[in-house]
């Protein structure tokens, strides 16, 4: 089906990961056996999906989210964030023992850094066969991660049968069916961890080139933390391209690859090129990178455009 044939209700659905992050701020992550003092706490939603969803909707893409939550305290912290962050939930199910993952984020306010502990128990992927063409033809685009190796792949099935893109995050190496999950992204953004775990190599421009050469699709691209990203498009045969990320005065990185898939698919959704998706996505990412974590501190349009324009022109 054409695309143009349908009348999107939304920019974005997204099918995948919330989580309720317990954030524990401390002046040095302590050695094995160590103790330290936790200087202040506090609890804010995360999760791949859910988070880059939010990020797209504070930049004015209409997003809505599909998932399987309960009545427990947490689901219901889950349910109020993304109705606060403007996320449509008619597609979040219940479920009496589901639950988003609860992760305990330990941060190194001097190193700028994060260890992040997570707890799946509840996570329950909504079922593949509550997946139609109705539901997923109500946006433009479609956003997935790992949660659910079916759910996955029947969603992106029938993005493909209605000829939408879709734009997919992957974390986790070993997990089953990973080939076959990410040839179905039209679209992939992955970390480089994830990136030189697949494939062996160690240069994120070897790995991204790799990626590329097994699926090739409309985008490969690796994220490469204040390095930005290298990537590939589907006109490219050669080396790999490398985005330089803008600088900034970085405040913490929890989040900031969520942010740029969320900034990429609502740059793709109102239309732009490829290149202009990626530059969108690292501008935003590093926008966020300079502010304390937490949905309330994600980027706006006016926060990313300068340094939009900061940045080479490749």
């Amino acid at each position: 089906m054409d695309l143009t044939a349908r009348k999107p209700e939304f920019d974005i659905l997204g099918i995948g990961t919330i989580a309720v992050d317990d954030a524990l701020y401390v002046e040095h992550y302590p050695p094995p056996d160590g103790k330290a003092r936790v200087k202040r706490e506090a609890r804010t939603l995360g999760g791949l999906v859910a988070t880059a969803l939010a990020a797209a909707s504070r930049l004015g893409a209409r997003c809505a989210y599909g998932a399987m939550l309960g009545d427990d305290e947490l689901s219901r912290v889950a349910r109020g964030g993304l109705a606060d962050a403007g996320i449509d939930c008619r597609f979040v199910e219940r479920a009496p023992d589901a639950g988003p993952v609860h992760s305990v984020i330990v941060i190194d306010e001097s190193a700028k850094t994060r260890n992040i502990f997570f707890n799946v128990a509840r996570q329950k992927p909504l079922p593949a066969a509550r997946i139609e063409e109705p539901m997923i033809g109500c946006a433009k685009v479609l956003l997935l991660d790992q949660s659910g190796v079916e759910t996955t792949i029947r969603a992106a099935s029938c993005a493909h049968r209605l000829g939408m893109p879709v734009v997919m995050d992957m974390e986790w190496s070993q997990a089953p069916r990973v080939e076959e999950m990410m040839s179905a992204a039209d679209h992939l953004l992955v970390p480089y961890d994830f990136s030189a775990a697949i494939t062996g190599l160690s240069r994120p421009e070897e790995t991204v080139g790799e990626l590329h050469r097994r699926h090739r699709r409309a985008c490969t691209a690796v994220t490469y933390g204040k390095r930005g990203c290298y990537f590939l498009t589907a006109a490219d045969r050669g080396a790999a391209f490398h985005m330089q990320a803008p600088v900034v005065q970085t405040a913490e990185t929890t989040g900031c690859g969520d942010v740029f898939h969320g900034a990429y698919a609502a740059a793709l959704a109102r239309g732009d090129t490829v290149i202009h998706c990626l530059r969108f996505a690292t501008a935003a990412a590093a926008a966020f990178a300079a502010r304390p974590a937490g949905w309330q501190n994600l980027p706006t349009n006016e926060d990313v455009n300068p340094l939009l324009s900061s940045m080479e022109t490749l």
